[in-house]
């Protein structure tokens, strides 16, 4: 049970969703346009992992591999990233991509009810989840096909990005 990755994500996400509903707590009581950007903001970092996470899936180790062969930085890290995609997709996608659906939610209820109690808005609620909720699906359907597509050029790029927090020995 050492590297049983079934409990480390149970955990992590258990930890990540306090600290994520501490903060929407915080950003609840946050100007109405802030907390809309916030909202916009939270579901397009879901995107983002939900298209790392499928590219992971479908992305070629050999095409990584060559670009390692010509000591292109990150290449190194693309690889790794890609022999764990089962658990570099489960954490993009189900780990983030499924808190900040959950957060992003809790926002919208949160600034609907502040629009409903300043404005005696009823149908709003249900009009700007509608919103959010096209705009988290559809933005993850576009993502997703931009992801097979582009696979192997989207984890080189997150294995750049991986190179530049990287401590070097």
């Amino acid at each position: 049970m050492k590297n049983n990755w079934t409990v480390k994500v149970f955990f992590l996400t258990f930890f990540l969703a306090i600290f994520f509903s501490i903060l929407a707590n915080y950003l609840g009581k946050l100007n109405n346009i802030v907390l809309m950007l916030c909202i916009i903001m939270i579901v397009m970092v879901g995107i983002i992992f939900d298209l790392i996470g499928t590219a992971v899936l479908s992305c070629e180790t050999k095409v990584l591999h060559s670009r390692a062969s010509q000591k292109l930085k990150g290449a190194k890290e693309a690889i790794r990233l890609a022999k764990n995609a089962s658990v570099v997709s489960s954490f993009c996608n189900d780990v983030v991509g499924d808190v900040c659906g959950i957060i992003s939610g809790s926002l919208v209820t949160i600034l609907v009810i502040n629009l409903c109690a300043n404005n005696n808005l009823s149908l709003f609620n249900v009009i700007f989840a509608s919103i959010i909720s096209a705009l988290t699906v559809g933005g993850k359907a576009i993502g997703k096909k931009i992801a097979v597509k582009k696979s192997n050029d989207i984890i080189y790029f997150v294995g750049k990005i991986i190179t530049i927090f990287k401590k070097e020995k």
